[in-house]
Order: C-alpha cells, then sequence, then structure tokens
C-alpha cells in the first residue's frame, strides 16, 4: 500500500505526505541506512528518539547473510531487526555494479561468486523481487543496472548508457510482473538511469511513467562524476516524473545536496555520509563540519554543535571528549558521533519541511548556507 498527499510547493519544492504498511512518513525526508539489517552503531530506540521516519535495508546483502530462511522466521525484515516503523530496500543493482569485474551482466540478471564463500550466484529481477518480498520492506525498489560514469578512466558513452538504460527498463518491467505475481502487497519503485545524459534521463521518466508505478527514484548518481554533473542531472530529471508520486534521490549526499535536492523537486534521499564519516571522525554543524581527530579540539569543553539537541551534545559530551574516543579507538566514539551526525541530518529534513509549510523554503535556504559557511 502507498499513498502519496502533496500538502505545500513552493517552486519545484514540496511538502508531502506518505502513507504506507508501517506507517506514515512526512517529506521531504532523509532515510537512515542500515544495509545488514542495523544503522551502524545506532539502536532501534535512539532512531525513533530523532524522528527517523524510515530507514533502508540492502537485499543484496540480507540474502547472503542471514539469508532468507532466517528472516522468513522473523516474519520479515521489521521483526528481524526490531523496527516498527517504514522500510525501504535497495534491489541490489548497486551492489552489483560495485562488485565490477566479479561478475557478468547479461538478459538475464547478474552472475557473481559471494563474496562471503564464493557460492556461484544469480540476481534476476524475479529473484530480488522474491527476495524483497520475504523482507517486507514498504517500499521495495525494481532491480536496474547502475550505469557507470566511467569504466577505467573512460566516460561512459551515450550508446553505453542508452544500452544501460534500456537494459534496466526491461528490468523494470520484470520486476512489476513479478512484484504482481507475488502479489505483494506493499509499493514498488521505479529507477531512473540514462547516465550524465539529459535526453537519457527524460526517456528513462516517460518510460518508466508508463509501467505507472507507485513512485520512482533517481539512480546512477553519486558513482564517481564530478559534483557538478551529479546536480546538472538530478535538476533536470525531477520535473520529468508524474507529479503526482513521490521521488527519491538515490545515495546522495551532503546536507547541500539534500537542500538543493528538495529545491529541484526530490522527496526521498538516503546517504551511509551520516554514519561513515562519524566513524572517520567527520561530524556535520550547523556552522559546517568539523574533523574531531584535529589536534585544536583535544581540550575544547563545547559540544558538537551548541545548537543541536542530539543525546551527544544535549548530555554535554564534549569535543575534546570525542578527540579523546577516537584516539584511543573507543567504541563509543563513533557511537556518539553516528547519533549526531543521523539526528543532524533528520532534523535538518524537520527544519526543511516547518519552511515549506510556512512557505518560507527560500529564505531558510538562504540562511541555512549563510550558516553553514560560516564555520566551526
Amino acid at each position: 500500500m502507498l499513498k502519496f498527499e502533496l500538502l505545500a510547493t513552493e517552486g519545484r519544492a514540496r511538502r508531502g505526505r506518505l502513507t504506507l504498511n508501517h506507517g506514515v512518513v512526512e517529506t521531504p525526508v532523509f532515510m537512515p541506512v542500515g544495509t545488514v539489517g542495523t544503522v551502524k552503531g545506532v539502536m532501534p530506540r535512539s532512531l525513533e528518539e530523532m524522528g527517523a521516519q524510515i530507514i533502508l535495508g540492502n537485499t543484496f546483502h540480507l540474502w547472503l547473510r542471514p539469508g532468507m530462511d532466517v528472516v522468513r522466521g522473523f516474519g520479515g525484515l521489521h521483526g528481524f531487526e526490531r523496527w516498527g516503523r517504514p522500510m525501504l530496500t535497495d534491489s541490489g543493482g548497486f551492489q552489483v555494479w560495485s562488485l565490477g569485474k566479479m561478475r557478468k551482466l547479461t538478459e538475464e540478471g547478474a552472475r557473481f561468486a559471494s563474496p562471503v564463500n564464493g557460492d556461484k550466484l544469480m540476481l534476476t529481477p524475479e529473484v530480488s523481487m522474491q527476495i524483497q518480498t520475504v523482507l517486507d520492506s514498504d517500499i521495495a525498489m525494481q532491480l536496474d543496472e547502475c550505469t557507470p560514469y566511467q569504466t577505467e578512466g573512460v566516460k561512459t558513452t551515450e550508446s553505453e548508457a542508452r544500452t544501460s538504460m534500456e537494459l534496466s527498463l526491461r528490468w523494470a518491467g520484470r520486476s512489476r510482473a513479478e512484484f504482481q505475481r507475488l502479489e505483494n502487497r506493499n509499493a514498488l519503485f521505479g529507477i531512473v538511469q540514462g547516465g550524465m545524459f539529459e535526453s537519457l534521463r527524460a526517456e528513462s521518466a516517460a518510460r518508466l511513467a508508463e509501467l505507472d508505478l507507485p513512485g520512482y527514484a533517481i539512480g546512477g548518481v553519486s558513482v564517481g562524476e564530478p559534483k557538478d554533473e551529479m546536480r546538472r542531472i538530478v535538476d533536470h530529471t525531477p520535473p520529468h516524473l508524474p507529479a503526482h508520486k513521490p521521488r527519491y534521490l538515490m545515495g546522495v549526499g551532503t546536507p547541500e545536496d539534500l537542500v538543493e535536492g528538495v529545491a529541484a523537486g526530490v522527496d526521498m534521499f538516503d546517504c551511509v555520509m551520516p554514519t561513515r564519516n562519524a566513524r572517520n571522525g567527520r561530524l556535520f554543524t550547523r556552522f559546517g563540519d568539523l574533523n574531531i581527530r584535529n589536534a585544536r579540539f583535544k581540550d575544547d569543553p563545547r559540544p558538537i554543535d551548541e545548537s543541536c539537541h542530539c543525546h551527544a551534545c544535549a548530555t554535554g559530551f564534549s569535543r575534546a571528549y570525542l578527540h579523546h574516543l577516537d584516539r584511543c579507538g573507543e567504541m563509543l566514539g563513533p557511537m556518539l558521533a553516528s547519533l549526531h551526525n543521523l539526528h543532524y541530518y533528520v532534523n535538518l529534513m524537520r527544519e526543511l519541511r516547518a519552511a515549506l509549510d510556512t512557505g518560507s523554503f527560500d529564505a531558510w535556504r538562504r540562511q541555512f548556507a549563510a550558516d553553514r559557511q560560516r564555520g566551526v
């Protein structure tokens, strides 16, 4: 089940509400990534307390471990990882792309050796839908081929991008057919491909719209292309998608990327950046980013961000303490940093929604940019 309501617009920015089988999601929304059944280092209760509305899981990784028999025994991924709110699962297409020469693509699907135990496996649109049906994710994604920006230093040509896009479109049709055959009561999203070519993106969006899926994603960005190329495609694509259905930008990105994505007309975002950066000592704040490993924080008594109300900041953990934890390799360091970064992203979207509710998005956007440039 999926119901999407547009509540307000300002320019191309949209304020909406998404109703799914496991709850309601207010958009624009950022979705924390829980690839293998957990948002790294963060308890589900902490995610709920910070206001996370929907999280991700990954078809490819959960298929390999723990396997579908285990997840099926818990009634799906919600029961297995103890998360009662909505969930989206990626189809595995990006992970297949990341295997590079370890996989072989054919019309049927992707053949590869399991990176876990070496087993020979075949991921097809049908298999991806079967896995996601067992996972019982509120939003399942079609299996697609993630078109690379370049291969061995050579940029993907328009002809190569078209071939890849056409394959993804055929896989979208097969994903939809299998999803319906399985009588899956959740929602299936299509994925727009086409590389860095605007005409291919427009064609992909138009042909996907003919399938009348519940929602659509912009895929194949943040795959090594320059930032200006990514933003050009993100700005170009949303107007070609149905206005009455949710739009999801996959795997992007920085706080600035999210704000510009909303301005372009995107409703949903995910990225590993908040937790991955946290594990490497990089923290997001209202006034720019800081590297907690920098020696200047060794005796800094301030919280990460004095304007933040996350557990790490509100409890009074100092920059000096997080610097110490990082230097000592203590696991509490990346846990507190992950809590903070995720809270920052979730709260950023909360502020965005409030600005759209009051018709003040443009003013908010200007203040956001000024604050981020001020520095910590």
